[in-house]
């Protein structure tokens, strides 16, 4: 297997001292990619090339960007097969999930071509006579993009997207576990047209990665920072970022509450719950992970959602017989398993799943879920959901932002102003009435709130993160100044 090098002012190569590292597949363990393990001084040279190129891509016409962003969108959608064999390959991916990662990224591209156009400022009345005062948005300059693993296509895409339709130019610090993956996004948009330099990957290994992502924050030329990933990681990367007062855009974890009021249409809330439940085996930062169901429907929605996660079979995503796959890694399985146990070992009632086999983890359902339970606050990122039951609205509202988190949450009821009423009082960025936690659209401001970050992705206002606000004037006319 050939070494993944690195990307820099649009030709490959190898580290500068020669490291490498390997991604292994999760399920077989065999060498997924070798890829190049950057240095600092590789980190360095990353941004240097994309600080050279900022003076003439900054100045592109939006028609250019445009075409070059909307061939990308076209050149990404012919390598799906390539993004189907590096997932299932990396992370172990269905190839389902494959495929709807490469679409919705596709969108995604298209949407900040359209945005090219959309990168306004304003004229404001002065109090000054003569004077025509303006506020005009301006590329900002490099940007650092860190993506994670569990959505590879649609994350990676969306860091880079809107930071180059509005004229930056990107580093893009590849995950650790999905190299090939990312580097395949990289190799598209090149391929698309864009310069020399305005795209450049780094990738490395997972031992160095708070050494190079500090190196790249920490320099000049890099303007704005944008991270998806665990609020684990999110803390140290805001805090340097902090510490170097530079921007950064935050989307971290979640831990989606699912309301079910006791009007709800029970089977149309259990189809919507496992999708948001066990879609991509619950790895995505939009998962439902606690259903807070009102007690008068808990036992009819239990016995449904229960039947529901039964049919939802985990297995090899290679072979493609089951509708789930696998989880990450051992470390991942293991750290969910000893969540249902210490849950079940509580009280809580396992009405499915919980058989564990390497990677493989079945889909799982815990009724009957306490505070006191550690599952109850903490991010489990795999196939598990757990049931509350609450006796009132004002419970179950407390529930629900009875969390650290605040990305998604959903509320179902057939009185749709009563649901609605109920999603306003939910401390989150998204939330959805009668539709599932696990919803993105390219034009919509996606992030969250209290641990799941701040700043917002997606349509106008990915335009205010990654672009400068300036106050220019022209003033005409005498002008008496008191001195």
């Amino acid at each position: 297997m050939s070494v993944l090098g690195l990307m820099i002012g649009g030709e490959e190569r190898a580290a500068s001292n020669g490291g490498t590292f390997e991604r292994r597949n999760p399920i077989s363990s065999e060498v997924a990619t070798t890829a190049a393990a950057a240095t600092t001084d590789d980190a360095i040279a990353a941004v240097d090339a994309a600080a050279a190129a900022f003076a003439s891509w900054s100045i592109t016409s939006p028609r250019e960007r445009r075409a070059i962003l909307s061939k990308a969108a076209d050149v990404l959608q012919a390598k799906a097969n390539d993004f189907v064999a590096a997932m299932g390959a990396e992370i172990g991916a269905t190839a389902g999930w494959a495929m709807f990662n490469v679409g919705l990224a596709s969108d995604m591209l298209r949407e900040a071509a359209a945005l090219t156009t959309q990168i306004a400022g304003e004229v404001i009345p002065s109090n000054r006579p003569g004077s025509m005062a303006m506020a005009v948005r301006q590329p900002a300059g490099v940007v650092l993009s860190i993506a994670p693993w569990n959505a590879p296509v649609i994350l990676g895409v969306r860091s880079l997207a809107t930071p180059l339709a509005c004229g930056n130019t990107v580093v893009m610090k590849t995950s650790e576990i999905c190299p090939r993956t990312h580097r395949l996004i990289v190799e598209a948009l090149n391929e698309a047209g864009l310069p020399k330099g305005v795209l450049n990957a780094v990738s490395n290994a997972p031992e160095t990665a708070a050494e190079i992502v500090e190196t790249l924050i920490a320099q000049p030329a890099v303007r704005r920072v944008n991270f998806t990933g665990s609020t684990r990681v999110g803390r140290i990367i805001a805090e340097s970022a902090g510490h170097h007062l530079k921007p950064a855009l935050m989307e971290l974890g979640g831990k989606a509450p699912f309301v079910v009021l006791d009007d709800a249409d029970i089977d149309a809330a259990v189809a919507a719950a496992a999708f948001g439940a066990y879609m991509n085996q619950g790895q995505i930062c939009m998962s439902t992970e606690r259903i807070v169901v009102d007690d008068k429907i808990a036992d009819a929605f239990v016995a449904k959602l229960t039947e529901k996660a039964k049919s939802l079979k985990a297995g090899d995503p290679i072979a493609g017989k089951t509708p789930l796959g696998c989880v990450v890694d051992p470390t991942a399985a293991n750290r969910i398993g000893q969540l249902v146990k210490d849950a079940v070992d509580k009280g809580a009632v396992m009405t499915a799943g919980g058989a564990i086999n390497g990677t493989i983890v079945q889909a799982t359902v815990l009724d009957r879920v306490r505070s006191s339970m550690r599952i109850y606050a903490e991010e489990s990122f795999g196939p598990v959901v757990t049931v509350v039951r609450v006796g009132s609205v004002d419970e179950a509202v407390r529930v629900a932002n009875d969390t650290e988190y605040g990305l998604s949450a959903a509320v179902f009821g057939r009185d749709v102003n009563r649901a609605l009423a109920v999603a306003r009082r939910i401390e989150s960025g998204i939330c959805h009435v009668n539709g599932p936690t696990v919803h993105d659209e390219a034009q919509m401001p996606f992030g969250g709130v209290k641990a799941s970050g701040y700043g917002r992705f997606g349509g106008k206002a990915g335009i205010a993160e990654f672009t400068d606000l300036r106050w220019i004037t022209i003033q005409d006319g005498p002008i008496h100044y008191p001195i």
